[in-house]
């Protein structure tokens, strides 16, 4: 009798232990035993991030930014700070015109494969391969037939495309070059002050909470009006839900070809403004003429074109961005923290070759073998593998320009962002741009050097560069002084 009574509990044990097992299996636990009741962790594989195409790893850590020596021919240096910053993935060289025309050409394809769509419903698609609703997107798998359209397909195809009053050759209408976007503000959305529910915006107990009270939040909106014009308005409303935090911005992506004009009276830079862009031997040299707005855009279409081919992993990977001052000038100094990209104080080796592309002497911009700018990656990189930190083209950062700079900020991933709205006054749309250009001093390429332009300007030396935050590693730390 006893025997039996023994062998009940021992089978009474291993199913309860069974029972403990298949629990765990249906809340997601781990594979490992569960005994006891002891808590192990929920199940997940780590995720390693591949390196992302045509970018280095600039791993986190921290650095001594500005300068806090006083220059006796420029004047105070920058505001200087020690900060930390999170491992980014960089462009290890700047946007190139062919790069940023693959921008201009899906822009272009995806407003002709709309206008397809009006006249053949095949250019867009509104089911699944098993015959269920999706959201109707287009049709990227069905070729544009450039060549051989019929009537109405040329009609669309041809609707994208202008001529020159003069000469009469055909070209694209980059007024019709529009990009719009959306943009969710995690940051906004995370705020205390705008919780949807009233009683999780005040922590103190003490205060009495108001359960009727309505928070007014500032949203970007953009549309086009009657006449094709780009209406961009920021509006305030009251917080009504999540969608509230999504902002929506349309851009003309075209670049400002006509910078090389402007921004140089009484030169002779014509061949610049027609063929710089667009001729093939151009290819590789930065993008420039576009505005802080205009390279945004750039990265949330690149962000939507990766998305695009990741499946289901693309909820790991983080968007593309401009670099933060503070991640710019952490970059740009190496990881010895130099005065310039390379370790030495000169800006030319023994030989006299020089190590950036900037202008050496006044009125000499050929001394160091460019006249305007050069091929990305035509000097050699820095110790994070970054090309043309100093120097080719100035690059155009996320962060807010203020005379403060650095001090205005955390010390940890220093950011001070602001989307300026429409009415909103000048000064508050200038933009902290790093590196110095072509058209520089020596002083000018330093990593510390500050200057600003504002948001919408286009300048035939502003480029810039894109990053992505890394989802934190194991990585080893940078080492950086």
């Amino acid at each position: 009798m006893m025997r039996e009574k023994r062998k009940r509990n021992v089978a009474a044990a291993v199913a309860s232990l069974l029972a403990i097992v298949l629990l765990a299996s249906c809340m997601g636990a781990s594979q490992a035993t569960v005994i006891g009741g002891e808590v192990t962790g929920a199940g997940g594989q780590s995720v390693r991030e591949p390196a992302p195409y045509g970018m280095v790893l600039v791993k986190r850590g921290s650095l001594k930014v500005g300068d806090e020596a006083t220059d006796s021919l420029w004047g105070s240096g920058a505001p200087a700070r020690d900060i930390s910053v999170e491992s980014f993935w960089m462009d290890e060289k700047e946007v190139s015109n062919a790069k940023y025309r693959q921008f201009v050409y899906w822009v272009r394809d995806s407003i002709v494969r709309t206008r397809l769509a009006e006249i053949d419903e095949t250019w867009m698609i509104t089911e699944d391969k098993y015959g269920e609703p999706v959201t109707p997107h287009l049709n990227w798998a069905k070729p544009i037939p450039w060549k051989k359209p019929n009537e109405d397909e040329a009609i669309a195809i041809e609707s994208i495309f202008t001529r020159h009053p003069f000469t009469g050759e055909k070209m694209l209408d980059a007024s019709q070059l529009n990009y719009r976007y959306e943009v969710f503000d995690y940051t906004q959305a995370s705020l205390r002050r705008n919780r949807l529910n009233p009683e999780e915006r005040v922590r103190n107990t003490d205060l009495k909470v108001d359960p009727n009270e309505v928070v007014t939040i500032s949203k970007d909106t953009a549309y086009i009006d009657d006449d094709g014009n780009i209406v961009r308005e920021t509006i305030n409303r009251p917080l009504s839900g999540m969608f509230d935090f999504v902002n929506t911005y349309i851009v003309n992506i075209y670049p400002d070809t006509t910078c090389w004009i402007n921004d140089f009276p009484n030169a002779n830079n014509e061949t610049y403004m027609r063929l710089y862009f667009n001729h093939p031997n151009y290819n590789d040299y930065p993008v420039v003429g576009v505005s802080w707005e205009q390279a945004n855009a750039f990265c949330a279409w690149r962000t939507e074109y990766l998305l695009a081919g990741l499946g289901g992993q693309a909820r790991y990977i983080q968007r593309y961005r401009l670099p933060t001052e503070a991640e710019w000038e952490y970059a740009a100094r190496g990881q010895e923290g130099n005065k310039y990209p390379w370790k030495f104080d000169q800006s030319q080796d023994a030989n006299g070759c020089f190590y950036a592309n900037f202008k050496p002497e006044r009125g000499n911009y050929t001394k160091d073998g460019s006249l305007i700018t050069t091929r990305v990656g035509s000097y050699k990189p820095n110790s994070n593998g970054l090309y043309d930190m100093a120097g080719n083209v100035a690059e155009w950062t996320s962060t807010l320009y203020t005379e403060a700079g650095i001090l205005q900020m955390n010390d940890m991933n220093p950011e001070l962002s602001y989307n300026a709205a429409k009415e909103d006054p000048y000064y508050m749309k200038r933009k902290a741009v790093r590196g110095g250009s072509w058209k520089d001093a020596e002083k000018f390429i330093e990593s510390s050097w500050r200057t600003y332009e504002y948001q919408n300007e286009q300048r035939s030396y502003i480029g810039f560069r894109c990053v992505r935050t890394q989802v934190s590693t194991t990585e080893s730390i940078s080492k950086k002084r």
